[in-house]
């Protein structure tokens, strides 16, 4: 069984509703945030892939357009903008494409931050 995995970047605005110190806060920021999506699996017989890579990389490209330089309060079923949602979103939107996902990770480097989403628990589809 191996894993193969690959990263993109992107840069985007949000807001939280939160209460910080009893104040409600509602602030525009953004932030640096780096996407790593693994695939499981057994290299076919005939590529001695798991994956090809070149199809892996389209898919990781059309996500990462639907997220880079956005306001992601906007983008189309992502909900609020958490890490948590974050790697759900791109988990739906890899998933059709990518047999075998197995995890998406997104990360924060800036502030050692990350989430990583493993799939639905016993075949449910909690997304």
């Amino acid at each position: 069984m191996f894993g193969l995995s690959k990263q993109f970047w992107f840069e985007a605005a949000h807001t939280l509703q939160r209460t910080i110190d009893a104040e409600p806060s509602r602030r525009i920021h953004g932030h640096s945030y780096r996407a790593e999506v693994t695939v499981r699996g057994v290299p076919d017989l005939s590529t001695g892939m798991v994956v090809d890579l070149g199809l892996f990389e389209r898919a990781l490209d059309e996500a990462r357009d639907g997220l880079d330089h956005r306001f992601l309060d906007e983008v189309q079923d992502l909900g609020p903008a958490t890490m948590e949602n974050l790697s759900a979103w791109i988990w739906r939107k890899v998933a059709p494409t990518c047999t075998g996902l197995a995890r998406v990770t997104i990360y924060r480097d800036s502030s050692g931050d990350m989430c990583g989403y493993l799939g639905p628990l016993n075949g449910e589809n909690r997304l």
